[in-house]
């Protein structure tokens, strides 16, 4: 059986990968099938995959993150291939891959890796001061600096509450609005101390700027809208008895999750009351591949940004 070349050149930022071998252990069914990895980061998933595979095996890997794709050249497998592309568009891949309704696993990490954050010319997180961009693929969409420079107090706040579960939302939005009236914002921690200054409610152990830092994010690289798109494209294009799972890091993501694995769990349950039907008529397309599961308490340890980590799984119906 091959391995994967996992002699990689030291990262300037480490990434551990979350629920990595539960991830696996549910994904690899078939050692000689064909699996997607939706969101390769640095590639710890996707190592472990190939390594369960034997060489009739398959792994095609997603991201849209430039270093990402830059950090895939280090796996030289041959039975490994990279794609920069977003996984709300793997079905578009599949096809190109002649894969379609064929593949045996797909893979979704969800939200933004380790690199990510602790890379401040990311301007994801305002432990470190950097640029405040927070766009996924830097070369795409709009920068939550040019966002923040001419959205409207609303929308601000309708960000900061619907994507970051933010009570203060419209409280920390009036403030931001009143202090680019002075000087735009440019860069992470000047954003972090003034929605500091305006929170009213510190929780302990947690920045008051996080929630709002979370919901921007969210918004500006439509991550919400490319879960749905990724979920309903995976169906489609896992083989029948093919495996899907899904690894989520908040309420908002899991419970997505959670609700389009119950609804093709059950089936059409919306039908016309007194409408005979038989059980195979339902359209059940998934069957669920037991119940949500948490790191233990030593990934914990040794990971803290694993601790708020969801990962559900099911089945495509043959």
């Amino acid at each position: 059986m091959p391995s994967p070349d996992v002699d990689q050149a030291s990262a300037h930022f480490e990434h551990t990968s979350v629920l990595l071998d539960g991830a696996v252990d549910a994904l690899v069914h078939q050692p000689g099938g064909v699996y997607l990895d939706g969101t390769f980061g640095r590639g710890g998933h996707s190592r472990a995959i190939l390594s369960r595979l034997n060489e009739a095996g398959r792994l095609i890997a997603l991201d849209r993150d430039p270093q990402a794709v830059a950090a895939a050249a280090e796996i030289t497998d041959a039975r490994f291939r990279m794609v920069q592309r977003d996984f709300a568009r793997l079905a578009e891949v599949a096809y190109e891959q002649g894969v379609h309704g064929k593949l045996a696993g797909i893979l979704l990490d969800v939200g933004v890796s380790s690199p990510q954050l602790d890379d401040p010319e990311r301007g994801f997180s305002f432990m470190r001061n950097g640029p405040l961009d927070m766009r996924m693929d830097p070369t795409q969409g709009e920068s939550a600096a040019d966002f923040l420079a001419h959205a409207s107090e609303s929308t601000i706040a309708q960000v900061f509450k619907s994507y970051g579960e933010e009570r203060f939302g419209k409280r920390l939005a009036r403030a931001v609005v009143n202090r680019r009236s002075e000087r735009p914002f440019t860069h992470t921690v000047d954003l972090a101390e003034v929605l500091k200054a305006a929170h009213p409610a510190w929780e302990k152990g947690r920045h008051p700027a996080t929630k709002a830092f979370q919901g921007l994010r969210i918004y500006l690289n439509g991550e919400l809208e490319q879960l749905d798109a990724a979920l309903e494209a995976a169906l489609e294009a896992l083989a029948p008895g093919g495996h899907l799972v899904v690894i989520s890091f908040h309420s908002l993501e899991d419970r997505r999750v959670k609700r389009f694995i119950r609804h093709h769990v059950r089936g059409d349950t919306h039908l016309p009351r007194g409408v005979p039907i038989r059980d195979d008529q339902l359209n059940r397309r998934l069957e669920a591949l037991g119940k949500g599961r948490r790191p233990g308490d030593d990934e914990v340890t040794d990971n803290p940004r694993a601790r708020s980590a969801v990962m559900r799984a099911a089945r495509k119906r043959v």
